[in-house]
């Protein structure tokens, strides 16, 4: 039998998940300066698989995008959740995140039995849960989740970029670069930025 962190995992042809109603589930957006955590929970379909699932970092955007409709069309249930910025800055971003994946899987309409998280970590739920380091590009289901994370939190900057042009969140998404700590000096801490991040934070400090 293979092993859980074996690459280009197979899940259904395992005896181990053998009768299980498999999500999976990765989360977008632990590093930015500002705006929200993403998280989605995917559900796929073995009767109708999606050719090029893998982690949403290694596709192109108009690949992503292009999946993402797949996804959403295929799979037997999917969900998205976010946490936002004043709950990453109060609860810190690891537990913002596990909270982001835990809403996403309670949204889904259909019930999974195990739920695959990207990463070493699972977040506290109901649903019995397995991590799986490097998951999203080894098990289908957590690359389906990493593709509407990213892509769902993608498009949530961008309108933020509508809100805050003077950010070019629709640039750098909220990331640390160059362009992003100049304008944040430029023009100063926006309502989305995170607070509690060293680089906003030093400069509400004034340093």
């Amino acid at each position: 039998m293979a092993r859980k962190n074996d690459t280009n995992l197979s899940l259904f042809a395992l005896d181990d998940y053998a009768g299980e109603i498999i999500c999976g589930v990765d989360e977008a957006g632990r590093g930015p300066l500002a705006g929200p955590v993403f998280a989605a929970a995917v559900i796929l379909d073995p009767a109708r698989p999606i050719v090029g699932l893998r982690d949403s970092k290694k596709l192109s955007e108009a690949s992503r995008d292009a999946l993402a409709i797949e996804i959403r069309e295929h799979a037997i249930a999917w969900a998205i959740a976010e946490c936002s910025e004043d709950e990453i800055d109060q609860l810190n971003i690891l537990h913002a995140s596990m909270l982001a994946m835990r809403r996403a899987v309670e949204a889904l309409k259909t019930v999974p039995t195990l739920a695959l998280i990207d990463g070493n970590r699972c977040p506290v739920m109901a649903t019995r849960s397995e991590a799986i380091v490097k998951g999203d590009d080894k098990v289908p289901a957590i690359s389906a989740a990493s593709i509407l994370a990213k892509t769902a939190r993608d498009a949530a900057l961008r309108v933020l970029h509508d809100q805050y042009p003077h950010y070019a969140f629709d640039q750098h998404k909220g990331y640390p670069t160059a362009l992003h700590l100049e304008r944040l000096r430029l023009h100063g801490v926006s309502p989305v930025h995170r607070k509690s991040y060293a680089p906003v934070r030093a400069l509400l400090a004034g340093v």
